[in-house]
């Protein structure tokens, strides 16, 4: 994901597309368009309440629709919300098989789409089942995750590790942590990203340092742009400048996602002023 031609930071900027969950899809790509975004970075339970009845011609359709908006469906995110009860931490083998075949499948979705890559975040289907010492839930995760990434390697996509604030999760809240697994899975899509809310929540240094450190690593291959409050970029007290100056001098040539959580005024409005200050920053900084 860090390999592509230097493309402008403006043209690669993906919008989480929960934020027009209500819209049709058809209204999100042309309103996230209309606001200069290139790609759409999708929730699977947005598209449907069952995101494994997808089949590749329902895939195909969307990615067309998208394309004739001119966006690109960039990756996928929030994995696990749906089908519900699904867990990669829970001592219960049949259900966490479960959870990896769903999890394969939504890389083969993520790859119909035409995406290049997947956020593993789900805090709620990672969490420790009552009584389960953090070391057999991490341990339990790490082993979906291996697996996850096995298939992402045979579909061509990436499949991204996320780490989550400790308000959020106990199971991996830095990208050191995320890191440890990576490199002890050695499976090579199999990797970890940034999530500027959580890291401005869990780490212990400024996201802009953390970014040249683990950029060069080749480990680090995503971030998503939010502020710690949970809002869009600018709309909080976290400065978002210098980490788009640090991923300019670290290589990034991949997309940049925005996903707030709380939208003000509300999800057209917030994804419009994270469009314009994200644009403004970048062209301030000649990125």
């Amino acid at each position: 994901m860090n390999d592509l031609p230097r493309v402008p930071m403006a043209a690669r900027l993906a919008l989480c597309n929960e934020v027009l969950a209500p819209m049709p899809f058809a209204a999100q790509c042309a309103y996230a368009a209309s606001l200069g975004y290139t790609a759409l970075e999708v929730a699977p339970f947005t598209l449907a309440d069952d995101p494994l009845s997808i089949d590749d011609a329902r895939a195909a359709e969307l990615r067309r629709i998208a394309a004739d908006h001119g966006l690109a469906i960039c990756g996928l995110h929030w994995l696990l919300v749906a089908p519900k009860g699904l867990s990669i931490t829970t001592p219960d083998d049949a259900l966490r098989t479960r959870t990896v075949e769903v999890m394969r499948r939504l890389v083969a979705l993520c790859a119909a789409l035409g995406g290049d890559y997947l956020v593993h975040g789900s805090p709620a289907q990672r969490a420790p089942a009552p009584g389960q010492s953090h070391a057999d839930a991490l341990a339990r995760a790490a082993d979906c995750w291996a697996r996850a990434g096995e298939a992402a390697g045979e579909a061509g996509v990436v499949y991204c590790i996320e780490p989550l604030s400790r308000d959020q999760t106990p199971i991996v809240n830095t990208v050191a942590e995320a890191a440890a697994i990576v490199r002890a899975a050695a499976v090579p899509a199999l990797r970890t990203m940034l999530d500027t809310s959580s890291g401005a929540l869990a780490e212990t240094e400024p996201l802009a340092a953390l970014i040249e450190r683990w950029w060069p690593t080749g480990l680090l291959a995503h971030v998503q742009l939010n502020d710690r409050n949970r809002r869009a970029p600018g709309q909080g007290d976290d400065a978002f400048a210098p980490i788009l100056a640090a991923l300019e001098r670290a290589g990034h040539r991949g997309w940049i996602a925005v996903e707030p959580f709380d939208y003000r005024p509300d999800g057209p409005g917030c994804a419009a002023f994270a469009a314009g200050y994200l644009r403004g920053l970048i062209e301030a900084g000649g990125h």
